[in-house]
């Protein structure tokens, strides 16, 4: 935590899974279902979080070089994909929760009226169904999903289309994000960034991508934001 605060920011964007929501159970028990359907040995937990990231393909693929498939075939993959969606419409809401103090800070966040988005790599037709199960929907007037963008995190694309829907300049646009994914997309786009410690980052320290703010609790963002919350966030 540092004392140093943001200035100027006009709307800030997040990451989804690893950041608002913890969705390692749901994408566990998609990942080992397609697999265990295709004879291979289920992934598990600890896997699946270090994997994910990238996108479900990407997530897939090293399932699949995992169980000791060197060559993931273009058709093995869509099936596994297939399977995968099949449980995923399931398991993305049973599988998933809030992070702590997500839910009472982005109502502290709303209540200044800061545009709020997300970004995220997920595919897109289980972003709605999560964060309505969740309850978080109505804050967000803007939600990118993997399949709504030509090019996917790292890539900055994104994080311009988001300035671009909010009208502000890139030091007005704040990201945050749990993986390297996330903060390479913020450096490249040149906005400011936050890296959270409790999310998922390919089993490596998030401070190892340098982001500009590195914080252990998802409510100290109104602390580099500089707002006080109508009640405390403990």
């Amino acid at each position: 935590m540092t004392d140093k605060k943001l200035k100027g920011i006009r709307a800030i964007a997040f990451d989804l899974d690893g950041t608002l929501t913890d969705s390692a159970v749901g994408l566990t028990e998609a990942t080992d279902y397609a697999l265990k359907a295709k004879g291979f040995p289920p992934a598990g937990k600890h896997n699946v979080t270090i994997w994910v990231g990238n996108g479900v393909d990407m997530l897939l693929t090293r399932a699949l070089h995992n169980a000791g498939v060197e060559d993931v075939t273009e058709t093995l993959l869509k099936e596994m994909r297939d399977l995968f969606d099949e449980h995923y419409a399931t398991s993305v809401k049973t599988g998933s929760d809030l992070f702590p103090h997500v839910k009472e800070t982005l109502e502290v966040l709303a209540s200044h009226n800061i545009p709020l988005g997300i970004v995220t790599n997920k595919p897109s037709p289980f972003i709605a169904p999560l964060l309505q199960q969740l309850e978080i929907d109505r804050y967000f007037s803007l939600v990118l999903g993997g399949d709504d963008v030509k090019e996917k995190k790292p890539h900055p694309a994104p994080l311009y289309l988001t300035m671009g829907t909010f009208g502000v300049k890139k030091e007005e646009l704040l990201f945050v994000g749990d993986s390297r994914n996330d903060i390479i997309a913020a450096q490249e786009a040149q906005c400011p960034c936050v890296g959270l410690t409790y999310g998922y980052n390919y089993g490596v320290s998030i401070t190892d991508s340098k982001p500009d703010y590195t914080l252990d609790n998802f409510a100290d963002l109104l602390s580099i934001l500089d707002i006080t919350p109508m009640t405390t966030v403990e």
